[in-house]
């Protein structure tokens, strides 16, 4: 297990708690609407990284909604942070498939740079990838927290806070595969890919905005860990405790344990 010799900020990350996931959906996308017209005041485009899971759908779908006539989506430009080893981009379980589904086919999006999960070598799509998001500062990252506590496909047992490149190749551990079950993707744990292409923690220390959207009593342990546990791999999510501008918007459900 790794710690983090790093103050905790006090209030950090900020908490909305919220009657449903619809609502909590619905809080999430205008914060996020909010952010992406500040950051287009004062720049030409935006890097935006998004989560691609069935934990996003309210918050996607009603960021359609609220960004319309709001947010030049064609000074967007959009990333994913990960994608299972294998799978094509026209698998319906692959992240790309999710992003295109949710909101890639909705918006005028300037630009999209995809994970290529089906590439001939995952160490040079890694380099690849990390040459992208590390070309200039990230605006934004819309994500998720995993029953394991992960940030994006960094399980505890793979995860590192001070990973030196910004993507990798990771084993996913069991509970992460096997909350892909529980989340309908796959439909018995053996179909789940046992490698993915994982943005790295340091990317979450360095963007300026994140907005972590995280409903379900599935996930209610790790945000009370996330939120209240040690700032330690054994939780990656902690790691939201030790930087400024994090916002969580949780249902009922996630938030039980806090």
């Amino acid at each position: 297990m790794q710690t983090l010799p790093l103050t905790i900020l006090n209030g950090a990350p900020r908490i909305s708690i919220h009657a449903d996931r619809a609502l909590m959906g619905a809080a999430a996308a205008g914060h996020v609407v909010e952010k992406l017209e500040l950051i287009l005041s004062e720049k030409k485009v935006a890097r935006v990284v998004f989560a691609c899971a069935p934990s996003q759908n309210d918050f996607l779908e009603a960021l359609l909604q609220l960004s319309s006539g709001r947010v030049d989506w064609s000074r967007v430009t959009a990333f994913h942070m990960d994608e299972y080893v294998g799978l094509g981009a026209s698998h319906p379980a692959s992240f790309r498939h999710y992003l295109r589904e949710h909101l890639l086919s909705h918006v005028p999006m300037g630009q999209f740079h995809p994970i290529l999960g089906e590439a001939p070598d995952m160490e040079l799509e890694c380099k690849r990838y990390a040459g992208l998001i590390d070309a200039e500062p990230l605006d934004l990252i819309c994500l998720g927290i995993g029953e394991n506590g992960h940030l994006a496909f960094n399980d505890p047992p793979v995860a590192d806070f001070e990973d030196t490149a910004s993507a990798k190749v990771v084993e996913l551990d069991a509970p992460c595969r096997q909350q892909q079950v529980h989340d309908g993707c796959f439909p018995r744990f053996e179909d789940v890919p046992k490698h993915a292409i994982t943005l790295t923690l340091p990317v979450f220390r360095r963007a300026r905005f994140l907005s972590v959207v995280v409903p379900g009593v599935r996930k209610a342990t790790a945000v009370r860990a996330a939120c209240m546990g040690p700032v330690s791999t054994e939780c990656p999510a902690s790691l939201l405790r030790t930087r400024e501008d994090v916002t969580l918007f949780l249902d009922r459900a996630s938030a039980e344990g806090l």
